[in-house]
């Protein structure tokens, strides 16, 4: 186990500017999104799109990940994010969305998802989550990793790789007439093999000219969760798997989430869309 201090706010710095001729999605200015009422089934058309934007997105998090190292600090990740972004015509999802104020989401060790990038700094042996939506040509495309800073213990280090691969293991549970549930019970399931919790409140969702469509994927096996799945249909998987509970606190800046325990937690995320044979990768870069 990790021996790290626990985590404090820093310091976040002013809003970054966006050019005048970047497309914003309608959320931006407002307090929280108009509610989405399309459908979840997507033409091609918008599929395509969804691929521009997911390959910027997951070409923007490698890029940042490069700058992973002990003395940088999470606002320096934002900012080659952001830039990355901005110089491919994209928009950073997050920002001004609900009010959130930077570029990506920078999750420390036991930060499960949300992390507000500000000063502070990468420590050697810290695990770090960078989540990265982008918007272009009216769509989004949404993704999220769990990065080594330095020499990372072996606790940590199977954490996050067994996320990656309960994230892989769900992927392949996609299949157009199953229910939604089955990509929760596979990763629960899984993580259950090793005594990790599985984070419920926070989830994957539907996703295309809307950041969050309304649609819910849960990472554990939820019987709600009988929505079935169909050729066309566009969402994340996103599961957050904790070494302890997986219940959380939240900071004081309304967005943070911990684990109750301060334990650590790893995430991974794609958004895909669902095939005649199962799924496609949208986030590839």
């Amino acid at each position: 186990m990790s021996g790290q201090s626990l985590l404090v706010p820093g310091e976040i710095t002013p809003v970054r500017s966006v050019p005048g001729n970047i497309r914003r999605p309608e959320y931006v200015g407002k307090p929280a999104p108009t509610p989405y009422t399309g459908p979840e089934i997507q033409d091609s058309d918008t599929v395509e799109r969804m691929r521009i934007a997911g390959r910027i997105a997951a070409q923007a998090m490698e890029e940042a990940a490069k700058h992973i190292a002990p003395g940088v600090t999470t606002d320096e990740l934002d900012r080659v994010a952001h830039e990355f972004m901005i110089d491919h015509g994209a928009y950073p999802s997050t920002l001004g969305y609900r009010g959130f104020p930077k570029s990506l989401c920078s999750s420390l060790n036991e930060v499960i998802c949300h992390g507000i990038p500000d000063s502070t700094v990468l420590r050697d042996g810290d695990i770090v989550n960078l989540d990265v939506t982008a918007y272009i040509n009216g769509v989004h495309g949404d993704n999220n990793a769990t990065y080594l800073c330095g020499d990372v213990d072996e606790e940590s280090r199977l954490l996050v790789e067994r996320t990656r691969e309960s994230l892989n293991r769900a992927i392949k549970a996609v299949r157009p007439g199953r229910q939604i549930n089955v990509i929760g019970r596979v990763i629960e399931s899984y993580a259950k093999r090793f005594g990790y919790g599985v984070v419920r409140d926070f989830t994957g969702h539907g996703i295309n000219s809307s950041f969050h469509s309304g649609l819910i994927v849960p990472h554990y096996d939820s019987p709600q969760a009988t929505t079935v799945m169909q050729p066309g249909m566009t969402f994340t998987i996103e599961p957050m798997l904790t070494l302890g509970t997986h219940e959380y606190d939240l900071w004081e800046d309304g967005w943070t989430v911990v684990t109750k325990d301060r334990r650590r937690t790893a995430q991974f995320e794609h958004t895909l869309v669902v095939t005649e044979n199962g799924a496609e990768i949208l986030t590839l870069p």
